[in-house]
């Protein structure tokens, strides 16, 4: 049976709202999703005439045809799990941090070394939570930093430069739910979307002015941060099953910096001419740099890159002597392993985004709403922020987001207000990272604490009013945003950013009048 769009009117706005709705009341991505996809199927078939064979014959055809369009995306999401169980195992990590311990003199400084070393482990934040936790803990718990700061510190900087970074799985992740017929390709968007990604920018600014300042901290951090000076350290847990599993792949003694910071810039570079070569760079047409990366097909060139970065890493660690060939196999299947969560959710994801454009026709029909509603369209941007940070929060997982809200927002921005569809964008990116950097359930979140060996709920509590800090800042950049946007993008972005970054300087001196040293010196001198 082949599958051709229809008309289903107010209908078709069902399965985003059944998923949405459920995610928030139940908390679970994977099943919100197959509902959501199941009530959309369910619409088409009867609509069709097929019945109940047509509900799961619609299914599995829209999934296997999604899943075979991304293919490679789901490719180099299994060749970058593999390769970052090797840089584990050969003892890269581990040796940064036995570098780290001689060289740091001081608080500062191994704030700002924590910070850098999680902005350069940009591939993914899952290995960057557990490395940068891992190697620094050692170092910033002989500075007597406070597990709550050390936890912020990972978190802060995980999701926010994978959000940022063109080679990672989150890049990746955003990539493959842009959809082909939009006027821009995936990787266009995504690169034209990052200076206005304000939350994560915003966020790594906080990183390091925090790491910088002296006493820049306030609220429940600084609590922390003054009972660890003076010894006190209840957020400390002692080494978990999670962390002695991870540490059993960094038993290699041979490992160098260079066996951690070799690979990484490899990939850089490989996964960076792979766009060029699939782009077209060098083909017959002659691109220029910037419309190969527009032409290049993401999947694909992240593929290739990874695939000849494990290639080339089985030769660098082999002529290094620090893994065996058994060890390299070894390795195979706890790295894709690790990916198969990701990939499940891309899936869905996938599948529920085909529901609502290929079969419902859900974005036209929504973009007709706001298009006659009479809302004005300067407010979409903060409006769509607000509703990531919302869902994002209350699922726990920024990349069911992406998938739920991006397609919906490329169609109703094409229709209604095309000027702002890259802000948009970056609005529904930004939001995204919110909820994942500040929601309890979220993997990230959990990852931080358990790298940092931080009791989980007070590092949730210490970090939500850095976010918080953070967000609205955004929010009043988005709506700026949202009313420069007819300036062209250029233009927005210079309005757009410096604003931000002044609003966040101006806050954090607020917030550390309101409520820093002065304020708990204060109360310790009435108690």
């Amino acid at each position: 049976m082949e599958l051709e769009a229809i008309n289903a009117g107010i209908l078709s706005i069902v399965p985003p709202v059944v998923a949405i709705v459920l995610a928030l009341v139940t908390k679970e991505v994977v099943f919100s999703l197959v509902l959501g996809i199941l009530s959309g199927t369910t619409i088409y078939a009867f609509s069709t005439g097929t019945g109940i064979v047509g509900i799961f014959d619609t299914t599995t055809q829209l999934m296997a045809t999604k899943l075979g369009d991304n293919t490679t995306m789901i490719i180099f999401l299994c060749l970058l799990g593999i390769l970052v169980a090797l840089v584990n195992r050969a003892g890269g990590s581990r040796a940064y941090g036995e570098w780290a311990v001689k060289k740091l003199k001081s608080k500062r400084s191994a704030s700002v070394a924590t910070a850098f070393l999680g902005i350069l482990i940009f591939i993914d934040d899952y290995f960057n939570c557990l490395t940068v936790g891992t190697v620094m803990r050692p170092v910033t718990d002989r500075f007597d930093m406070s597990r709550e700061k050390l936890a912020y510190l990972i978190d802060a900087t995980a999701a926010p430069i994978c959000i940022i970074a063109p080679i990672s799985s989150w890049a990746a992740s955003v990539m493959s739910y842009y959809p082909e017929s939009a006027s821009h390709s995936g990787m266009t968007a995504f690169l034209s979307s990052i200076p206005m990604n304000l939350y994560a920018i915003l966020t790594i600014f906080m990183v390091f002015y925090m790491a910088i300042r002296k006493n820049g901290d306030f609220g429940p951090m600084l609590k922390a941060e003054m009972a660890a000076t003076k010894g006190i350290h209840e957020g400390r847990l002692e080494q978990g099953i999670a962390e002695k599993e991870f540490l059993e792949q960094l038993e290699n003694s041979k490992g160098k910096i260079c066996d951690l910071v070799i690979p990484i810039l490899f990939l850089i570079v490989a996964c960076i001419l792979s766009m060029l070569y699939v782009g077209g760079y060098w083909g017959e047409e002659k691109m220029s740099l910037f419309d190969a990366f527009g032409n290049t097909d993401a999947g694909t060139a992240l593929a290739l890159g990874a695939l000849v970065t494990l290639i080339f890493s089985f030769i660098y660690f082999m002529l290094r002597k620090v893994l065996t060939f058994r060890d390299f196999f070894k390795c195979i299947n706890p790295g894709v392993n690790s990916m198969v969560a990701a990939c499940i959710i891309l899936t869905l994801a996938w599948t529920i985004s085909g529901v609502c454009r290929d079969l419902l026709s859900t974005g036209p029909y929504v973009a007709h709403l706001v298009e006659t509603s009479g809302v004005p369209v300067g407010i979409l941007p903060a409006l769509i922020f607000v509703v990531a940070c919302f869902l994002s929060f209350s699922t726990g997982t920024a990349w069911g987001t992406f998938g739920i809200l991006i397609p919906i927002i490329i169609s109703i921005c094409e229709v209604a207000a095309p000027e702002l569809l890259i802000v948009t964008l970056s609005a529904t990116l930004a939001g995204s990272v919110f909820g994942d950097h500040t929601s309890p359930i979220s993997d990230t979140t959990i990852l931080a604490s358990t790298g940092a060996q931080c009791n989980h709920l007070k590092h949730v509590g210490t970090q939500v009013p850095y976010a918080c800090t953070v967000a609205v800042c955004c929010l009043i950049g988005y709506i700026i945003a949202g009313f420069t946007g007819k300036l062209g993008l250029a233009a927005c972005t210079a309005i757009t950013l410096p604003s931000a970054l002044v609003l966040l300087f101006i806050a954090l001196i607020i917030m550390r009048k309101i409520a820093g040293p002065a304020r708990y010196q204060n109360k310790a001198a009435q108690e």
